[in-house]
């Protein structure tokens, strides 16, 4: 195999594991909320982004919170 062609597989091969679909990217920010929202009050709706930067998936969630919820318990 040339290395032309193991490039484009290898990029098309990539390309297919990095796309999110809609349903997929609405599950994710529903599990991220439901995980979020057992450590903090939440303050409006969680921000989900993906990129693609040097080969590489990044991805981003943020959210506002009112307060941190605190799991130390007393003796």
């Amino acid at each position: 195999m040339k290395a032309e062609e193991k490039k484009r597989i290898d990029d098309l091969l990539h390309r297919d594991k990095a796309i999110i679909t809609d349903a997929v990217e609405a599950a994710a920010v529903r599990e991220f909320a439901r995980i979020a929202a057992e450590f903090f009050e939440l303050d409006g709706d969680i921000t989900f982004s993906m990129r693609e930067e040097k080969g590489k998936s990044f991805v981003n969630i943020s959210f506002r919170i009112t307060r941190v919820k605190n799991f130390t318990t007393l003796p």
